[in-house]
């Protein structure tokens, strides 16, 4: 049985799809004051594999709150078996203390969940990785990059440079150029002189190239920007836009299509007008080797 939250109710029905399982009917809605309401309608047995799906992006704390109404009205029913799929997981951007006294919410989100009887989650591109570390249960981390490689290949004609917009990304820009046979390369900042920095492609030129920008999350779009201009400086013919999670607040979406890029897509891990890409088959095949 897969059920649907409110921010992946979508989402869900191509997971259920794609496992040919059936797509629970719920009622939800929201009260004048804001307060969230969910109701299963569907009979549950007990002994029935329960799958979860709903991710917690902005509004962060109602679409948290609402995966704990679902979790907790599993519980009085005595599910014994639950996944919880998050694709975007609100709250992992803190998984350790930088000052003293703060909340690691990333941590405060796993205690939340594990303390509702929680057998397994599944996520996508979680921020870090260590993330994992921070649940006594399983969690599946799973990458988008094939999905999104395989979009690229489909709507793409030349083998474009993939780009990451730094080094931290640099993993993700490797794994779709692996699929893809293609080149692949991050910016990085050179001090020129103590008063000059220069931005550029590590190892590759651009020059004449179509690019590919890949990275995990777009949330103001600054990063994506600053990209873009340097690389339509340094000579490249086209830059294709493609993130996993689109947080893209604000007009970050403007703002990156009149910095020049050409296409700026997403996968489904969250709403957006951009989210062309679909993680479903991904989750599906996590959660057939459970």
């Amino acid at each position: 049985m897969i059920i649907g939250g409110s921010a992946s109710q979508a989402l869900a029905s191509e997971v259920a799809k794609e496992l040919n399982d059936k797509l629970c009917h719920v009622e939800t809605r929201k009260f004048p004051d804001g307060e969230r309401y969910f109701r299963i309608v569907d009979e549950i047995d007990e002994d029935e594999e329960v799958i979860v799906v709903q991710s917690t992006g902005y509004p962060q704390d109602e679409n948290m709150m609402e995966l704990f109404f679902i979790l907790d009205i599993l519980s009085d029913m005595n599910v014994k078996n639950i996944t919880v799929v998050s694709p975007y997981l609100g709250y992992s951007r803190q998984e350790r203390r930088f000052k003293d006294m703060e909340c690691i919410s990333a941590k405060a989100t796993a205690k939340l969940i594990e303390a509702m009887d929680v057998k397994n989650v599944i996520s996508i591109n979680l921020h870090e990785e260590s993330i994992c570390d921070l649940y006594d249960i399983p969690v599946y981390n799973l990458s988008a990059m094939p999905a999104i490689a395989d979009y690229i290949k489909e709507n793409t004609d030349e083998k474009p440079v993939i780009l990451a917009p730094d080094k931290g990304a640099q993993n993700f820009a490797k794994e779709i150029a692996t699929i893809l046979d293609t080149d692949y390369d991050y910016l990085e900042k050179v001090r020129l002189s103590p008063e000059k920095v220069e931005t550029k492609t590590k190892n590759i030129s651009v020059d004449n190239r179509r690019v590919v920008i890949i990275d995990d999350i777009i949330s103001t779009g600054g990063t994506i920007v600053n990209a873009i201009e340097i690389l339509k400086q340094q000579g490249a013919t086209a830059v294709d836009v493609y993130c996993v999670h689109p947080v893209l607040v604000n007009d970050a979406v403007l703002k990156i299509n009149a910095a020049g890029a050409d296409s700026l897509q997403a996968t489904n891990t969250l709403k957006s007008d951009v989210a062309y890409i679909s993680v479903a088959k991904t989750i599906a095949d996590c959660i057939k080797s459970l």
